[in-house]
């Protein structure tokens, strides 16, 4: 499919060039394992079906909904339409038939979110929609489109609202616990579905320079003249490895309580797929189809997310990482690693006091 190059104010212009395209492609052509295994699962569930309709009548969709379009100024041709033609395009290459509503709210911070129930609705914010070059842009369109198509949506409304729910019987010994387990848990997921959605986005720019930019511009806005983006990723090798164990625990720390991965890992996290086979072979027109879905192993499924774990683990740089490897493989001295590891975090001794009879200063 072709596209327009534009000339608009903050955006820069872009030649027309072929795009392809993706008849019946399915959503674990591009899933990240671990988002996968979990979507398939819910997707199996017997029941869920009915438990969704129950809830979607509980939920404050039809009120989003409204706040939207009171407002925020929907995109179409007659507003927006750049905007349009991106979303419409987008849901062309992905085979999406029913395109989503799509919405600018005025917001200065760059954020752009996929939500809904029974039909999703697209939201990006006027700080986003002013960063972005149209190429930058596309990408973006792409991502939540990605999520529209794989039921992110839905599923992630339905979990929070369930998070929301337990939340208010935290008061039951030991309930805190509980709900902090499921809340980290579910977090770990959107982070991995965050990953997926940058797939697809890209899947639909098929531009990994713009979607880098893109990315980068997030993290140190609109100064693209000051940065580079093989420094940007640079700055992701040097979080992944650098430091040691305390490093380590503070990177958990700081990443547990987010929905969303850092943005330089996001940024090294997407060129790696890029430059994978599994990429190429989409490329080439080699993809699983939706056709197929139903056929698909949950058991499977698991394998694949558990396997990718143990490679992300296995390939990690990351000190914590190592010492895991390393214990797997029944290295030897990881005591005295661990309690070098961590000896920053310990007090230092007092100063030793002079003895009795010993020489003065």
């Amino acid at each position: 499919m072709s596209d327009d190059g534009r000339q608009g104010t903050g955006h820069e212009r872009v030649p027309s060039r072929q795009r392809r395209r993706f008849p019946g492609i399915s959503t674990r052509a591009y899933e990240h394992p671990a988002d996968r295994s979990a979507l398939v699962a819910l997707r199996k569930l017997s029941g869920f079906d009915t438990v969704f309709k129950a809830l979607s009548g509980l939920l404050p969709e039809r009120s989003l909904r409204l706040l939207f379009l009171s407002d925020s100024v929907r995109v179409s041709e007659r507003q927006f339409a750049h905007l349009h033609d991106m979303l419409l395009d987008a849901c062309y290459i992905l085979d999406l038939e029913k395109v989503p509503p799509m919405y600018v709210t005025q917001d200065p911070q760059p954020n752009a979110m996929c939500i809904g129930l029974d039909e999703p609705i697209i939201v990006v914010s006027t700080g986003l929609v002013e960063l972005l070059d149209e190429e930058e842009m596309r990408a973006v369109v792409g991502h939540e489109v990605g999520h529209a198509l794989s039921g992110h949506a839905v599923y992630r409304t339905i979990l929070l609202f369930l998070t929301n729910l337990a939340l208010k019987v935290a008061w039951i010994p030991l309930g805190n616990l509980a709900v902090m387990a499921i809340i980290t848990a579910l977090r770990e997921w959107f982070r991995k579905s965050e990953l997926s959605a940058d797939r697809a986005g890209l899947l639909v720019g098929q531009d990994v320079r713009a979607a880098m930019r893109g990315l980068m511009k997030i993290a140190g806005g609109n100064h693209l003249h000051e940065m580079n983006v093989d420094a940007f990723l640079e700055q992701a090798e040097e979080y992944e490895s650098g430091g040691d164990l305390r490093d380590s625990v503070l990177k958990i720390l700081n990443v547990l309580p987010r929905s969303h991965p850092f943005t330089t890992v996001r940024a090294a996290e997407l060129k790696k797929w890029a430059e994978s086979r599994d990429y190429q072979r989409i490329m080439d027109g080699h993809y699983p189809r939706r056709s197929e879905d139903k056929d698909t192993s949950v058991s499977d499924t698991f394998r694949e997310s558990a396997a990718s774990y143990a490679s992300d683990v296995k390939g990690s740089k990351d000190p914590l990482m190592k010492l895991v490897t390393d214990l797997a493989g029944g290295a030897g001295d990881l005591g005295g690693r661990v309690r070098r590891g961590f000896d920053g975090f310990r007090t230092p001794p007092p100063a030793k006091e002079d003895t009795p009879g010993g020489d003065e200063a």
